[in-house]
């Protein structure tokens, strides 16, 4: 299916493509929010300060502080992650990291009981390499868990979760790069 005919929600910078935003994601990106502010409530005007030294008290705000529309706080409900994402995450989590760590561990016992039972010689430092390359790919799994994983509720992905993957990378470092250009 082509991005052409999934509906124009959000837009990508590269090419013009377009994309359907997540559930989770923010719906305005910071430059549509420039463009139409936000009306703010009209609150009553402020009386003088009976004392000049109240003032002196005071934080100071800049002309651009005081102009700037007011930030819209995201709700926590709005901000989670939904159910099913959440525990399609947690279940190829659990399956990339947990069995390279459990090797990783297995890696010490199966040694053990190779040099307790003189089968033959293990160097330390191969019990210390093979050990950290199993941890170190369970780090990796633990990654690869969170971006293979479909984040979109009503599709599963794929099993390998190879398209998923470079989806929810590319969102990750666009998300980056917006980030980095605001700061």
């Amino acid at each position: 299916m082509s991005s052409k005919s999934q509906p124009d929600s959000s837009k990508s910078k590269k090419g013009g493509e377009s994309r359907q935003s997540l559930p989770f994601e923010p719906a305005k990106t910071r430059k549509q929010a420039e463009k139409t502010p936000k009306s703010s409530p009209v609150a009553p005007p402020a009386k003088a300060p009976a004392k000049a030294s109240s003032t002196a008290n005071a934080p100071k705000r800049s002309v651009a502080q005081r102009m700037a529309p007011p930030v819209k706080r995201s709700t926590a409900q709005e901000a989670a992650i939904p159910d099913a994402v959440s525990r399609r995450m947690i279940k190829r989590m659990a399956i990339l990291c947990g069995i390279p760590t459990a090797l990783g561990m297995s890696t010490f016992v199966v040694s053990y009981l190779i040099r307790v039972n003189a089968l033959f010689e293990v160097p330390t430092y191969a019990v210390l390499l093979t050990s950290l390359g199993w941890f170190g790919l369970g780090v990796l799994g633990l990654s690869y868990g969170v971006l293979s994983a479909s984040w979109d509720e009503e599709n599963p992905g794929s099993l390998a979760g190879w398209s998923e993957f470079t989806t929810n990378w590319g969102r990750m470092t666009e998300a980056w790069r917006s980030s980095k250009d605001k700061s």
